[in-house]
């Protein structure tokens, strides 16, 4: 994490016309985002679209709120404003020692909060009166508020070069909903609601609507990227925090951190292979249509010719984080900046990795649909 940062002439790969960066929720396992876009950013591969959700509409709205130069200083002071409070003197020096630092760095994370991020509500939510502003959620978030107004110029993130969007929750009607400053002004009410986590966090207004953590629906804003992406030729770096695929649970607590993954990394599969599936559909059906003579297709079969002639060209790189031997089902709220170094570095290496296979970092030929690269962690 300490690296400095040299970024490269911003480029783009050939055939590509948009790069595109999308970010899953995750707490405190957020971290390893920022570490992949430092890799990005000094290989100047700069994202002209961020989406995210939760502690990626955080990350997200940092890059698109800032000027290229100080994108990853930002980073950098949002995650150590954050990580500030000691944990302890000594570092952990093995997977027990590291697991019993982060058991107590959770504790007094629900304990305290996390400084720059949420307070605990006083009174507890439990004994608050009904209807009073401590009594649904355990923690208040007045510190993001200010932490996000210090790192985030709103204007150069609306009218900016980097397109945001984040996904949060209805409280009402359960309906997912997307902020995107292409179609709305996009404040840090916007960015908080993204992040309110029932219970813990309490829904945010905006406008005359209530909302919740879009990922309480879906963890990834890839979906999104993708319907709105029109004909636009994306390469996309789609960045995860939680894995679908792990070990079998030995003890409970394997066993609750398991469902997490689970539950959180939901969607982006099965997306990507939905998109795919309706690539090659449109493609089977533009062969059909390319046989009728112009002049015996109707209006609506002419436009829709039309249409499936200009389908994108996606590329997605797919990055995951997987979790460390010492963490639990805690790993998204155990905030130790010792732990948040090691998840930053994490990130900042599964992306030069991924980086150097170069043959990646191409658009596939025309017509030739999309294209997934599932990055896994390098070993040795």
């Amino acid at each position: 994490m300490d690296k400095a940062s040299s970024p490269a002439t911003p480029w783009r790969p050939a055939g590509c016309a948009c790069i595109s960066l999308v970010l899953q929720g995750g707490g405190a396992l957020g971290a390893y985002q920022a570490g992949v876009y430092q890799a990005l950013h000094e290989a100047g591969l700069e994202p002209d679209w961020v989406a995210g959700v939760s502690i990626g509409a955080i990350n997200s709205a940092i890059i698109a709120g800032n000027p290229r130069e100080r994108r990853v200083e930002r980073l950098r002071r949002f995650w150590d404003t954050i990580t500030a409070r000691p944990v302890s003197w000594l570092p952990g020096f093995d997977d027990a020692s590291k697991a019993a630092l982060g058991a107590w760095s959770s504790l007094m994370t629900t304990a305290l909060g996390q400084p720059g991020f949420f307070t605990p509500n006083l009174p507890n939510p439990w004994i608050s009166p009904p209807g009073s502003p401590s009594a649904t959620a355990f923690y208040n978030t007045a510190p993001l508020a200010k932490t996000l107004a210090e790192l985030i110029d709103f204007d150069l993130l609306n009218d900016g070069p980097v397109r945001y969007a984040a996904g949060a929750v209805d409280v009402l009607n359960g309906n997912f909903q997307y902020f995107d400053r292409a179609d709305q002004r996009i404040g840090p009410e916007h960015v908080m609601a993204s992040g309110a986590l029932p219970p813990a966090l309490p829904m945010v207004r905006v406008g005359t609507d209530w909302f919740w953590d879009g990922g309480l629906v879906s963890n990834t804003p890839l979906q999104h990227v993708l319907e709105r992406g029109g004909s636009l030729d994306q390469m996309i770096f789609q960045v995860d925090l939680f894995s679908a695929s792990g070990a079998m649970p030995r003890t409970m607590s394997e066993v609750l951190a398991r469902q997490k993954d689970i539950q959180y990394s939901s969607r982006t599969r099965l997306v990507t292979d939905q998109a795919a599936a309706l690539h090659r559909s449109n493609q089977v059906l533009k062969r059909v249509l390319d046989k009728v003579p112009p002049e015996l297709l109707s209006e609506e079969e002419a436009a829709l010719k039309e249409s499936l002639a200009q389908q994108a060209e996606i590329t997605i790189l797919h990055l995951i984080y997987h979790q460390a031997a010492f963490e639990g089902q805690a790993k998204d709220y155990e905030f130790s900046a010792e732990t948040m170094r090691l998840h930053w570095d994490s990130g900042y290496r599964d992306a030069k990795a991924t980086l150097d296979h170069r043959a990646w970092l191409t658009m596939p030929e025309e017509f030739g649909g999309i294209r997934v690269h599932d990055v896994h962690r390098h070993e040795g």
